[in-house]
């Protein structure tokens, strides 16, 4: 399994190859550490953003496989958002950031 910094640094060269956001984006991974996405700016900071979603790291992972769908991970609670309205925005952004991280 991935490791912390190990995603981070993925997701921190998914991010500067031009799958920005536009948003502040903040991945709370339930006690094991978070991420926070600023454009390129990758980062372990737990500071605030737009968008926090709350995920284990297992499930992100998943996700960024396409092996868990984000709808089935929301409704079983296995994910949770602070802005639903954001995130369904920035859906296509995010699942690019997750795909090219992993």
């Amino acid at each position: 399994m991935v490791t912390l910094a190990e995603l981070t640094d993925r997701i921190r060269q998914a991010a500067a190859s031009g799958a920005g956001l536009g948003k502040t984006v903040k991945l709370d991974l339930k006690g094991e550490g978070v991420i926070h996405v600023d454009g390129a700016s990758v980062t372990n900071d737990d500071r605030p953003a737009d968008l926090t979603v709350w995920i284990s790291r297992t499930d992100l992972v998943r996700l960024g496989k396409r092996e868990l769908d984000p709808t089935r991970a929301l409704m079983t609670g296995r994910m949770k958002l602070s802005d639903m309205g954001l995130a369904f925005s920035l859906q296509p952004q995010i699942q690019t950031l997750f795909e090219q991280a992993v």
